[in-house]
């Protein structure tokens, strides 16, 4: 559509995630306007970040060192383990400041139609950090969808003879939401999730 090197931007930013032909056309344009130190900027960091970032030995999660800030801070409960899918899922569970353990990133979701099996998840480190039974529990919180649900199950079979304490985020309806616009898994779950109410 367009000419050399600027469909050859278009084509590359069209192949990262979430970026439609339309967004990436935007982007190139955008990248097009811009100042020469702000591109230049930007190559830089993307260059840095293939160089300088790798995944921490023990978690999977993204770090700089051998190790991320996670696994290295003393005062998190090592005997906790909550298992997600991507370093994104790390993200977002400490933006709600609610959880004090340790993570475990698999590096996606079975997914047989993309050709994920277990084997290519990182459940055999899970595993290994398991052994030595100095975790108590165990919780899933991979994505409420039939990949997430699958690979929870799948994990919850794999560590049951391990006496462990295995749980499941819950999931269920949105503050704010109408229940006329949730879909029957979200409300199913809704309901078997129901808690006493304290009055």
């Amino acid at each position: 559509m367009y000419e050399g090197v600027v469909q050859d931007l278009i084509d590359e930013l069209g192949r990262l995630p979430g970026i439609g032909p339309k967004s990436a056309q935007r982007i190139a344009f955008h990248v097009l306007q811009a100042d020469p130190t702000d591109v230049r900027r930007l190559a830089h960091v993307l260059t840095e970040v293939k160089a300088k970032v790798r995944f921490c030995s023990v978690c999977g999660n993204v770090a700089q060192e051998e190790q991320c800030r996670v696994c290295l801070d003393p005062r998190r409960d090592a005997t906790v383990i909550c298992v997600v899918e991507e370093s994104k899922d790390v993200v977002a569970i400490e933006r709600t400041r609610e959880f004090r353990g340790r993570y475990h990133v698999l590096g996606g979701a079975i997914s047989p139609i993309e050709g994920v099996g277990p084997e290519d998840l990182r459940i055999r480190e899970l595993l290994s950090r398991l052994a030595d039974g100095a975790v108590t529990e165990l919780i899933l919180a991979t994505d409420p969808n039939l990949e997430g649900e699958a690979t929870a199950t799948y994990l919850a079979r794999m560590v049951s003879a391990m006496g462990l304490k295995v749980t499941r985020l819950a999931s269920g309806l949105p503050v704010g939401g109408d229940l006329e616009y949730a879909d029957e898994v979200t409300l199913g779950r809704a309901f078997e999730g129901r808690r006493l109410l304290d009055v």
